[in-house]
C-alpha cells in the first residue's frame, strides 16, 4: 500500500514534462526539482538502478525523497517513479541516503537514514537519525515494521545520534554488513561497522576509520570496496581544512587505500588521496558491474552554490558520467565507461598540429562532446602556456590552461555563465612528464569533465553558458605539438533520459 506522501509525489513527477533538449544526454537529471547525492546504486534483475536524494517539488532541498531510475548501459536512463518519501514518523524529516543490495529471496532491499526532529529541553528542535530498511520488487518497496533497525542504542561511547547517517549495506555469506557515518566525541567523523543476520538485528562491530579533526569534521556517504589488491573506502567530510594543497576546502572526498582484514573485518589505512579535483563533486557511490568493473558515480554539484539556480530551470542537480575506477601504483584512476564510445558519431583526428599563437580546427566545436588531446614541446623547444577554450562564444567560455613550468594545470569558469557568487576556478599539479600533457575532456551541455592523463586526475564542473555557445580554440605561448581526436556524442535518436 502506497502511502499519500509517495502518491502524491508520484502525481507530480507523472505531470512533468521537461523537453529532453533541456537536460544533459547523459548526466542524469531529476526528473524534475531538485537531485543530490547517489543512492541504492546496484544492480538489480539485469539492470543498473540507481535512486537519488529528490525533492520533487522544488529546485532546491526540501523534503528528502528517493528519486529512481533504471539503465541497461549506465548512460541512457528511464526514470522510475519515486521509490521512498518521508511518510513515518521516524523518516518525516528526510530519507536520506544510503544503499540498495539483492535478498537471498531474489528481492531489493533498501537501507537509508530516515530522519526526524528531536525537541531539547530549551525548546530548539534537532535532527535525530536512525537506519531503516525498505523492501521491495524494483519498483514499489514497503518499510518494515520494526523500522528502525540502527538506533543511538547501536552507537558506541560518544558517538552523535544527529549526525548519523549514510549506511553502505552489503553481504558476506549469512551476514549482513553496513558501514554508517557518524560524529564521535572529539567532533568529527568516524565509519562505523554494523553486522547483522537478518536486516532488522543489527550488532556495533567497530570503528574502521575516522577524522580525529586531521581530515575534515563530519564524514558522510562512505562506500568500502576492493579494487585491484587494494581496499578502498571513500567518505565525503565537511569542513576540510585543505592539509596539503591537493584537497578542496569545505566538502570534499576521499580515497582512503588500506589493508583489510576480513576475519576481524579491520580496515587499516595507509594513503589518503583526493577523488576529483574540480569544482562540482561530492558524495559518490560505487556498483560492481556483471563484468567485474568497479564504476562510480556522484552528485556534480557543490554545496557552496546549491542555491545558485539558473532562471527559469525546472531541474537542478545532476549525475557525473559513470566512471570506472583502477588502482596502480598505490594511485587510484578513473576513465569515463566504455559504454560512452557506442554514442560517438562524428569523429575527426589530428596528428602533430602545429600550435603557434591562437588557432581553431575545421569541424572542432559543440557541446556535446568527447574531446582527447596530447600535448608535447616541439623538438629544442619549450612553451610557457597552453590554453583550450571550450563552450565559446564572443563573451563566454569556459578556459584549461596548462603552464608545464610550474606543472599547473587551471580550470576557470569565470565566464562560463555560472551565477555569481560561486566559486570559478581550481589550480591542480599534474605530474611533471617535459610538458607533456594528455587530456579528455567530456562536455555535455551544462558540464565539463576533464580527465588528466589517463585519469590519474579528474576535474569536473557544471555549467551555466548558453547552448549556443560551442566555440573549441586553442592558444599557446610558445611553440608545441598536439594530436587532437574529436567525437561528436548523440543517442542516434534514441530518446535522453
Amino acid at each position: 500500500m502506497l502511502s499519500k506522501e509517495l502518491e502524491r509525489a508520484r502525481a507530480w513527477e507523472a505531470q512533468a514534462d521537461i523537453p529532453p533538449a533541456e537536460r544533459p544526454l547523459f548526466h542524469l537529471t531529476p526528473t524534475v526539482g531538485w537531485l543530490n547525492d547517489p543512492n541504492g546504486f546496484s544492480v538489480y534483475k539485469g539492470a543498473y538502478h540507481l535512486f537519488y536524494q529528490y525533492n520533487p517539488y522544488s529546485v532546491h532541498w526540501g523534503p528528502t525523497h528517493w528519486g529512481h531510475c533504471i539503465s541497461n548501459d549506465l548512460l541512457r536512463w528511464e526514470r522510475l517513479p519515486a521509490a521512498l518519501a518521508p511518510d513515518t514518523d521516524y523518516d518525516r524529516a528526510g530519507c536520506f541516503s544510503g544503499t540498495a543490495a539483492e535478498t537471498p529471496d531474489g528481492r531489493q532491499v533498501l537501507m537509508y537514514t530516515g530522519v526526524r526532529k528531536e525537541l531539547l529541553p530549551d525548546g530548539s528542535e534537532r535532527e535525530l537519525e536512525t537506519q531503516c530498511v525498505a523492501i521491495g520488487d524494483g519498483v514499489d518497496y514497503e518499510k518494515y515494521l520494526s523500522n528502525p533497525v540502527i538506533t543511538g542504542r547501536n552507537l558506541p561511547d560518544g558517538g552523535s545520534t544527529w549526525d548519523f547517517r549514510d549506511p553502505k549495506l552489503w553481504r558476506e555469506g549469512d551476514v549482513w554488513y553496513a558501514a554508517v557515518a557518524n560524529r564521535t566525541e572529539d567532533g568529527s567523523g568516524a565509519i562505523l561497522l554494523y553486522a547483522s543476520p537478518d536486516l532488522e538485528r543489527w550488532e556495533y562491530l567497530r570503528t574502521l576509520d575516522r577524522s580525529e579533526n586531521r581530515w575534515g569534521r563530519m564524514w558522510e556517504c562512505p562506500d568500502l570496496f576492493q579494487l585491484d589488491g587494494e581496499t578502498v573506502l571513500l567518505v565525503s567530510p565537511q569542513e576540510l581544512e585543505n592539509p596539503d594543497g591537493r584537497f578542496r576546502k569545505g566538502h570534499e572526498v576521499l580515497c582512503i587505500l588500506g589493508d583489510w582484514d576480513g576475519k576481524e573485518k579491520r580496515f587499516t589505512r595507509k594513503s589518503i588521496q583526493p577523488v576529483d579535483q574540480g569544482l562540482d563533486f561530492y558524495a559518490p557511490q560505487t556498483v560492481l558491474t556483471p563484468d567485474g568493473r568497479r564504476v562510480l558515480i556522484a552528485w556534480m554539484q557543490a554545496w557552496g552554490a546549491s542555491e545558485l539556480v539558473p532562471e527559469g530551470q525546472r531541474w537542478f542537480g545532476q549525475m557525473t558520467l559513470p566512471r570506472e575506477l583502477r588502482v596502480r601504483d598505490g594511485k587510484l584512476l578513473q576513465v569515463p565507461v566504455r559504454e560512452l564510445e557506442a554514442y560517438r558519431s562524428t569523429g575527426r583526428s589530428w596528428a602533430a598540429v602545429s600550435l603557434e599563437g591562437r588557432m581553431e580546427l575545421p569541424g572542432v566545436f559543440g557541446r556535446t562532446l568527447d574531446l582527447s588531446l596530447r600535448l608535447r614541446p616541439q623538438k629544442g623547444e619549450a612553451f610557457s602556456r597552453f590554453t583550450l577554450e571550450l563552450a565559446k562564444d564572443e563573451r563566454r567560455a569556459t578556459r584549461l590552461d596548462y603552464e608545464p613550468e610550474q606543472n599547473r594545470l587551471t580550470l576557470d569558469r569565470s565566464r562560463s555563465g555560472f551565477p555569481a557568487g560561486a566559486a570559478d576556478r581550481r589550480s591542480v599539479s599534474v605530474a611533471d612528464r617535459g610538458g607533456e600533457l594528455e587530456l579528455r575532456v567530456i562536455l555535455d551541455r551544462y558540464s565539463v569533465e576533464v580527465f588528466v592523463n589517463g585519469g590519474e586526475q579528474v576535474l569536473s564542473a557544471t555549467l551555466y553558458t548558453p547552448q549556443e555557445a560551442e566555440g573549441i580554440s586553442f592558444e599557446v605561448r610558445g611553440r608545441a605539438l598536439m594530436d587532437l581526436e574529436h567525437h561528436t556524442l548523440n543517442t542516434d535518436d534514441r530518446r535522453p533520459f
